[in-house]
């Protein structure tokens, strides 16, 4: 029955995790110091920082398309009714312009501290006097702290090294021209530790403000803003808070104060032009009657003077029309224009008094804006396209309705033209009488509209109603909200957990040596088919009959999974060779040799790094003594260079004789073969111990008269390229039937087993594994 794919997968995966976690924990001491570390350090910082409180208001904003709008009697006294955008007012709320007047409101350029255990903290509050600059914006930066003392019996006031005389008096000092004045918040503090002053410029301090403010819409849906500012001092977070709420209510009131400045200023200008004109008529009318004495109308005169009176007053209204029209046009065409339009005087068409409030209201914005924003800023650009595309509509619509006021105009010219060929009969005085009085009606009810709408703009300049209310003051809660205790000491864990990990891994990481079996693995296809674990004792020769050690153990091992490299009574010489000098291969083939013998075999240790012996060290031979080089050069016979070592039955040793000046020659002479052929003949098992093969050639040439190569690779020594270059060179220059053994494998981190860095317990895979493929195959 087969297994569930996600069931093998989802047990590969703990498998895994396992494994990686597992390769850790011996690395413990290293994780509970980091551990203990970041702890400390979290409770020193809970222990000693300063905590800091959030205090939150709440406005509402006038904003029609949210459902909070004014009544209708506010709407008709206040033409200029302008509409606010909620996410306009956030910057506006968060302008340098409204946090530096705070800062200037509450004297915050000039910041006390106290001195406490490990850090100065805010004396806001137990300060007896306060700084207030005369003009804060020439503020000259203190350099550094300035010690303030104030002595309230003398009334003498220390600060930095000069000594001032009293409160509430202007005095001159190198910041700038202040007064000291006494703190209305201040509480006596529990400890009398010394005060000290730093004085910033006020756009310095607004800029540290913003920092600590944060201005947001309360929901998608409302006009609410929440307002929300993080300090030190409670009380002091929600009076900055108030007192911007307070700047921002007053700057809207006065913002649309000027505007209806503006507009009342253009009625003016426009009511003495028209006032000017009826006084010019009325003396033309004056005039005209002294002169001509006409002053009883005929019957007649006085039917037809009705009609063409009727037809002139409603030419008179086209005419108020056309002339404010003519007004409007000038005034939107104008790009200078900036501010409140004529609020479209006069103007009985919906569409265009529509548009024209959008763009009195986009002017507005844009006017507010310019305050607050650069430039280029996004929301600046937006509006000034916004009224860049208002005009050309407000414009159009002007021209089509001068157009149809034209048309009515000459019709009513003709109708008036009718009743002029009848009043023909009329005295030619009485006419010309009619004329002058039809001008005079014109201008009185320009003059009129202009007064009403003036009167209007009066009354909007005494309403006082900010655009906004205040929904909630501001309020500060009474636990801190930094710092955070369970973020930092969780914080502090994370990081007691993750930093050993992040070492460890990137100290392993950047190491180009080879750590772990797997890495030889992923390098070259040659099996692996021995660890041996780093020998701590000063000995090379490590097994000894009668005596069980782990390492020995290892070698035992090894001996075994020769037979799965084909090593038998017919296959019996195995060559032992690696990358470079160090790796331990001599130590490998002495070792091996001593645990082949121990099993009766008779076995022959034969020294052929004939450029740099290092075997008969180990068995105290000199390089003296005749071996391998005096056999090939045919001074000797094999039998006379074949040695017994003590203390190790069934081992011989043949040394590799003197230094040769052309050792790699001397192996190709022909005679190797022959003292191979000799030893296989009289030896169970043949170990031979070549050069390195980056060195020399001597392995590749030995390992065609070989049966098994073992290539040594050495923990934390042998390069990684050195190894991913064995499978490139075995194309070239073939090593036959190899093997590795990977040699001098120390345990990981702080742990006193014998595993860690290999392929064994904590990284899995064994010789089972390998056996049974190699079965397989």
């Amino acid at each position: 029955m087969q297994s569930r794919p996600g069931k093998a997968q989802s047990q590969g995966e703990e498998s895994s995790l396992a494994t990686s976690l597992a390769g850790y924990i011996s690395y413990w001491p290293l994780f509970l110091t980091f551990l203990l570390l970041a702890l400390g350090a979290a409770f020193f910082y809970v222990r000693y920082a300063v905590p800091k409180y959030e205090a939150s208001a709440k406005i509402i904003i006038k904003d029609e398309k949210k459902g909070n709008d004014d009544n209708k009697f506010i709407e008709e006294i206040d033409v200029i009714n302008t509409k606010k955008i909620i996410e306009n007012e956030t910057e506006v709320l968060q302008s340098r312009i409204l946090l530096a007047d705070v800062v200037k409101k509450m004297h915050l350029y000039a910041s006390v501290v106290r001195e406490g255990k490990f850090t100065f903290q805010s004396a806001y509050l137990t300060s007896p006097i306060l700084v207030e600059m005369k003009d804060p914006d020439a503020i000259k930066r203190s350099s550094g702290q300035l010690p303030l003392q104030y002595d309230d019996k003398t009334g003498k006031i220390t600060l930095g090294s000069k000594i001032y005389q009293g409160v509430n008096q202007w005095v001159t000092t190198p910041y700038g021209e202040l007064r000291f004045i006494l703190n209305p918040n201040y509480n006596e503090p529990p400890e009398n530790k010394p005060i000290f002053i730093t004085i910033n410029p006020v756009k310095d301090v607004a800029a540290g403000l913003l920092g600590a403010l944060k201005v947001s819409p309360y929901s998608k849906q409302s006009s609410v803003i929440d307002l929300r500012f993080v300090d030190e001092v409670p009380q002091r977070a929600e009076q900055i808070l108030n007192t911007l709420i307070e700047y921002y209510n007053e700057a809207s009131v006065r913002e649309k104060n000027i505007l209806v400045k503006n507009t009342i200023a253009s009625i003016d200008s426009r009511l003495f032009a028209v006032k000017s004109d009826l006084d010019s008529i009325e003396k033309k009318i004056q005039q005209y009657r002294a002169g001509n004495k006409a002053i009883d109308l005929s019957t007649q005169g006085n039917l037809y003077m009705q009609s063409v009176s009727s037809s002139d007053n409603k030419l008179g209204e086209v005419q108020v029309q056309l002339s404010n029209l003519n007004m409007l046009e000038k005034a939107v065409s104008s790009s200078d224009n900036i501010g409140v339009l004529p609020s479209g005087l006069g103007v009985n068409d919906p569409a265009l008094t529509s548009l024209m409030t959008s763009l009195n209201n986009a002017q507005i914005n844009y006017e507010k804006l310019k305050k607050t924003v650069g430039e280029n800023h996004p929301m600046l650009l937006a509006t000034k396209e916004e009224i860049n595309n208002l005009r050309p509509d407000i414009l159009a619509n002007i021209q089509t309705q001068k157009r149809n006021l034209t048309a009515t105009q000459q019709n009513l010219y003709s109708t008036s033209g009718k009743y002029n060929s009848m009043l023909n009969y009329i005295p030619q005085k009485e006419k010309q009488l009619l004329e002058i009085s039809r001008d005079q009606n014109i201008k009185n009810g320009i003059y009129s509209f202009l007064l009403q709408k003036r009167e209007e703009s009066q009354l909007s300049y005494a309403n006082n109603i900010s655009d906004s209310k205040v929904v909630n003051y501001a309020l500060a809660g009474r636990t801190p909200v930094s710092p955070k205790k369970t973020f930092i000491y969780l914080a502090a864990l994370l990081i007691g957990l993750l930093a050993p990990v992040l070492l460890v891994g990137a100290r392993e990481m950047l190491n180009n040596k080879i750590l772990y079996r797997k890495e030889i693995e992923a390098l070259t296809g040659i099996p692996v088919i021995g660890e041996i674990v780093f020998n701590k004792s000063k000995d090379s020769v490590v097994i000894e009959p009668g005596k069980r050690t782990f390492i020995a153990e290892e070698f035992r091992k090894i001996r075994v999974s020769l037979l799965f490299l084909g090593i038998d009574s017919y296959h019996k010489k195995i060559l032992v060779t690696s990358s470079i000098p160090g790796e331990g291969k001599s130590f490998v083939s002495a070792n091996l040799a001593i645990s082949l013998a121990m099993t009766g075999k008779k076995v022959a240790l034969v020294d052929m790094d004939l450029h740099n012996p290092s075997l008969g060290k180990m068995f105290n031979v000199t390089t003296e003594e005749i071996g391998v080089s005096d056999y090939l050069l045919g001074e000797k016979e094999a039998a006379d260079i074949i040695r017994s070592v003590p203390n190790h039955e069934n081992l011989s040793f043949i040394s590799s004789g003197g230094i040769h000046p052309t050792p790699s020659e001397l192996l190709e002479n022909g005679q190797v073969q022959k003292l191979i052929s000799y030893l296989e003949e009289n030896f169970d098992v043949v170990v031979m111990d070549t050069a390195p093969v980056v060195m020399v050639t001597d392995a590749y040439h030995l390992s065609s008269l070989a049966d098994a190569t073992l290539y040594v690779v050495r923990h934390k020594y042998t390069p990684k390229m050195l190894v991913k270059r064995i499978d490139e060179n075995n194309k070239i220059n073939t090593l036959k039937n190899p093997a590795i053994i990977f040699n001098g494998v120390k345990t990981r981190g702080f742990m006193k087993n014998n595993y860690g860095y290999g392929y064994d317990y904590v990284y899995g895979g064994d010789q089972k594994k390998y056996r049974d493929n190699k079965v397989k195959a």
